[in-house]
């Protein structure tokens, strides 16, 4: 009796991982994305590409969002083996832009011209879907790292940033098509792969507490590699177009698996990546020789 009593006095319940402004968040999302999900699920018109990512954005940010929630709520998060704030400032931001690209795609693809029935249904899933994407950026917002706060890497704007470019190069991914036999368009592929593998290496490492044992100095060495994506993906930049458009012109029609439009949304994706790889030098750069005093 005496071993369980000592046992249940350990379980302790935080009430401000609710009542704080980033636990009021967190409530928030849970309740739009399983109205979104749910009302999708109702009309069972979601069983397509887009529809099946749409349904999944929504329930994988329930349900981690639940959990974290869950395990704040009863302070479990100091036991598990990572760096919780790295980990839950990098899920907010892949939630955020999970979010928003679901907000966009969803509509575009279910609503319109081409909604017979359920359009309510939809038109106010998209609504919640919207509403959840604010949610996501307002934690964002309220969990960001002050200026010259660098204890939570993922929390401060090169560490976001790092979630926003390989988020984008999953986007990249999905979109890639006829580059085979084509030197130029080839390394443009190898450009997104690398940098890829490498920023979703400095994320997991990161959440992982393993960059520490890193031999050299971790905060030079990122602002380095920041340097080689940079230009590397200014490469990309030029060659992609160059090689996807010259000499063609858009088929009519061009539909959204059409390949002219693929390679016009890899152009454009392409370029995002390009400015976030830059912006993340100039905040590192300044994180690392301009110290505040």
């Amino acid at each position: 009796v005496g071993e369980l009593a000592g046992t249940m006095a350990v379980a302790t319940v935080n009430l401000r991982a609710v009542t704080s402004w980033v636990g009021i968040t967190r409530i928030f999302a849970i309740v739009l994305s399983c109205i979104a999900f749910s009302l999708v699920a109702s009309t069972g018109e979601f069983k397509t590409s887009y529809g099946t990512w749409c349904m999944f954005t929504w329930c994988f940010c329930f349900t981690v969002t639940l959990l974290v929630l869950v395990l704040e709520l009863l302070e479990i998060y100091p036991k598990l083996p990572l760096s919780w704030d790295d980990f839950t400032s990098a899920f907010s931001m892949l939630a955020a832009l999970m979010v928003f690209t679901t907000s966009v795609v969803f509509p575009s693809t279910f609503i319109g011209s081409s909604c017979s029935i359920n359009c309510a249904q939809k038109a106010v899933a998209t609504t919640a879907s919207c509403l959840c994407f604010l949610a996501y950026a307002v934690e964002v917002g309220l969990t960001r790292a002050k200026p010259g706060d660098i204890s939570s890497f993922l929390s401060t704007v090169p560490g976001l940033l790092k979630v926003f470019e390989a988020y984008v190069a999953c986007l990249i991914f999905s979109l890639l098509d006829g580059y085979d036999g084509k030197a130029g368009l080839q390394w443009c592929v190898a450009v997104y792969s690398i940098c890829f593998i490498i920023t979703f290496l400095i994320i997991i490492f990161t959440i992982g507490r393993c960059l520490s044992y890193m031999p050299c100095p971790l905060e030079k060495m990122l602002v380095g590699y920041n340097a080689l994506a940079l230009m590397m993906y200014i490469t990309a930049t030029v060659l992609w177009p160059l090689y996807s458009f010259k000499g063609k012109i858009r088929p009519n029609p061009c539909d959204s698996n059409c390949l002219w439009n693929k390679q016009l949304g890899v152009t454009f994706l392409t370029i995002f990546n390009l400015i976030a790889y830059l912006v993340d030098l100039v905040y590192s750069t300044r994180m690392v020789f301009i110290r505040a005093p």
